[in-house]
């Protein structure tokens, strides 16, 4: 068994809403996957959907019960990173925390590495 770390990690808020998000889908689905579009004045942003099947490239991470599929794109932007999920006041979201980013534009929506 390797030492190295996994890729990508979750936080255990952002297990549980994948696994909420999966149940009340109404269809059998793998798990999510996660990846990066170019978007937003930084260049970068974080993407997620529904994953029924594991691509060919995919990196599997299943972390607290959650299967998650990197993008292969995304894998060198994303490595290290933590999904959570963060509930607040006046919005709730997933929230990537990324130690690759060396900026992030001032609305949040995209980063740079």
């Amino acid at each position: 068994m390797s030492n190295t770390p996994p890729p990508m990690t979750l936080s255990d808020a952002a297990a549980e809403q994948v696994k909420a998000m999966i149940s009340s889908r109404g269809k059998p689905t793998l798990g999510v996957r996660v990846g990066v579009r170019t978007k937003g004045c930084s260049g970068l942003s974080y993407t997620l959907e529904f994953a029924d099947e594991k691509g060919p490239f995919d990196e599997e991470v299943t972390d607290k019960g959650v299967t998650v599929l990197i993008d292969p794109k995304a894998t060198m932007f994303i490595l290290g990173t933590e999904m959570d999920f963060v509930e607040g006041k006046l919005e709730s979201g997933f929230v990537f925390t990324n130690p690759n980013e060396k900026g992030r534009c001032g609305c949040g929506e995209s980063f740079h590495v």
